[in-house]
Formats: C-alpha cells, sequence, structure tokens
C-alpha cells in the first residue's frame, strides 16, 4: 500500500489483509445514470462543463495499497474512472498502487510506473506510510518510517518531475491511520499533511483533502459500540466499532465512496453532481465498517 498501464488492476501483495468485495450493483449503476444525465459539451468537445479532464486523457494513481485496494471493483480509483466516463469522457487509468509504499519508494518507481506511461494527469495518494511504518510491527519484520524533512524532498521530487513532463498533479492528504483522530500515529500525521496542504499551492496543484472530510464524515455517522479492527494490531483498544476502514486504514465501501467524491470534486466535477454519485452509490453500499465482514490478515 507493478501495474501495467490500461485499466488492469494490479496483482496486490500481501503486505496488506484481504479486503471484501466491493463492488457497486448494477442498480446503483442505473441510478447514477439517471441522476447524471450529463448536459451537451459545450464548444470543447472533448470536455465536460467545469471538469478539468479531457477526453483521452490518461490519469495514473499513484500511492500505496489503500490506492492498490482502490482499483478493485467499488474501489475510490474504479468509482472515479467510472464517474468521468458517465459525463461522456473517454478516459484511462494507469493503476500504480502498491501495498506498503513510502514516499522514497513512490519516487523510486516513479519514471517506470508513471512517467513512462506518458499520463495527462498523476493523483498523488502518499503518507499514510511514512508515518506508520515508525510504529507498525507485523512478526518479526520490521518497518522504517520516513522522517518530515525527508518526507518533503520525496513529494517534491515526485511533484517537479511529473510537471516537467507537464502532467497535472492532483494531490490526496493521508487518510487516517484508525479512526481515532487523538491516537498518536494521527498527531503525527499532522505536518505531513500540511506539507501537502502547502506544497499543492506552491505548486498550483489542485488538492483533495481527504484528511479532513474523513475526520468530518467520521462525526457525522454514529457510534456502533464493539471492538474497533486495526491492522497489525491484534491488541488495539477502543470501543467503537470502524465506520469508514475494514482494519483502520484500508476502505470499506463507504470510506471508497468518500474518497471518490473528494477526488471528483477536485476535478470540478459539480456538487449536485457528487451528491447524485454519492446517493446512488450509497444505495447499493452498508455505510459503515460494522456492515462489513471480518476479513481475514495476510502476513
Amino acid at each position: 500500500m507493478m501495474p501495467a498501464g490500461g485499466t488492469t488492476v494490479p496483482r496486490i501483495p500481501t503486505l496488506a489483509p484481504e479486503l471484501p468485495d466491493m463492488r457497486i450493483r448494477p442498480l446503483a449503476l442505473l441510478l447514477v445514470a439517471s441522476l447524471l444525465a450529463a448536459a451537451p459539451l459545450g464548444a470543447d468537445e472533448t470536455a465536460a462543463p467545469g471538469l478539468a479532464v479531457h477526453s483521452g486523457d490518461k490519469i495514473a494513481f499513484l500511492g500505496d495499497s489503500i490506492t492498490a485496494f482502490g482499483a478493485r471493483p467499488g474501489g475510490y480509483v474504479t468509482l472515479v474512472m467510472q464517474a468521468l466516463k458517465q459525463q461522456g469522457l473517454e478516459v484511462t487509468c494507469i493503476p500504480a498502487g502498491k501495498a506498503g509504499n513510502r514516499s522514497n519508494d513512490m519516487l523510486a518507481r516513479l519514471d517506470r510506473d508513471v512517467l513512462a506511461k506518458h499520463p495527462q494527469w498523476m493523483v498523488l495518494s502518499c503518507g499514510v506510510n511514512d508515518v506508520w511504518h515508525f510504529k507498525l510491527k507485523l512478526g518479526n519484520r520490521t518497518f522504517h518510517g520516513v522522517p518530515l524533512e525527508d518526507f518533503k524532498k520525496n513529494i517534491t521530487a515526485i511533484i517537479d518531475q511529473a510537471q516537467a513532463q507537464k502532467i497535472k498533479v492532483l494531490i490526496l492528504t493521508a487518510t487516517m491511520i484508525g479512526e481515532d483522530p487523538e491516537s498518536e500515529l494521527n498527531k503525527m500525521l499532522i505536518p505531513y499533511n500540511n506539507f501537502l496542504r502547502t506544497i499543492a499551492r506552491e505548486k498550483h496543484c489542485r488538492l483533495a483533502d481527504l484528511n479532513q472530510d474523513m475526520q468530518e464524515l467520521l462525526k457525522k455517522i454514529p457510534d456502533v459500540k464493539g471492538r474497533a479492527r486495526m491492522f497489525g494490531d491484534p491488541n488495539y483498544q477502543r470501543d467503537i466499532q470502524n465506520k469508514l476502514t475494514v482494519d483502520g486504514c484500508h476502505m470499506n465501501r463507504r470510506g471508497n465512496i468518500m474518497m471518490a467524491t473528494g477526488v471528483l470534486r477536485a476535478l470540478g466535477l459539480s456538487a449536485d453532481k457528487v451528491a447524485a454519485l454519492e446517493k446512488a452509490w450509497l444505495a447499493e453500499a452498508p455505510h459503515h465498517g460494522p456492515a462489513q465482514k471480518r476479513t481475514r490478515q495476510r502476513k
């Protein structure tokens, strides 16, 4: 948390848990189509009104296991691509999520997995593992987080190299590590996300503030008493069941919908159309984690 170009979903490494099927069933897709009856395209026939994406664009999604899983049916990458195509855009996905990746890992494979495939857009999701790997333990395996100053250098280099090839960049703030905003890891994540917000302004990148979206949505979803799940920590103590993730990190259906709507807003899809998509997707998806069956961890 190595894909090929096009829409083929990469084989997911085994660092992260096996997730449940997140497919949005055909009824929801029909509802989306009816709610999103697209307005006629204007003088520019290659773009839907307000959207920054054009027909013919290739969009690379660079990230960790959250993005790798997001390219599965019902994942946030898949939902974003479906929504753009429902706007009449012929767009191509370049899935570039890899489990366990930190900013230095993404920088190391940037040329092979993104630049060499010549996308018009790169969606960058990074930061979770840079922080989480300071604390993560899986049996005898050891992990190493990325200090903030190194993270800044890596992210800056990723953006600079992409922009040097005229690739437009959309930055996602890192989603939460566990659903408790007061946890040590989520407090450690704050300066990393603050930097992502700052560099988005400085480099004129679009920004989807998914961390903020996630925290706000968690407040709106009612608590359900029960044991929370946290990947890699069988002794995790929290008596509120997961709402947006299956394991404290990887998104359930509701979490993927939250991510997809954030990305679409950042790409310029109107608020009305984003709301219509969300309504349709929620009609076929459990709202939060307790509705998901327990998943099996693989190491």
